[in-house]
């Protein structure tokens, strides 16, 4: 296998999980905010 090959598919796989992991952290930002209003 050759460095190359790697370099072919990571684009593939980074993107998603970059966004799956910014959609989680948004969701748990809101969630946390939400969850502070409501004790105010």
């Amino acid at each position: 296998m050759q460095s190359s090959d790697i370099w072919d598919w990571f684009p593939i796989v980074f993107f998603p999980l970059k966004i799956a992991v910014l959609g989680v952290g948004m969701f748990f930002a809101i969630k946390w905010h939400r969850d502070q209003d409501k004790k105010g």
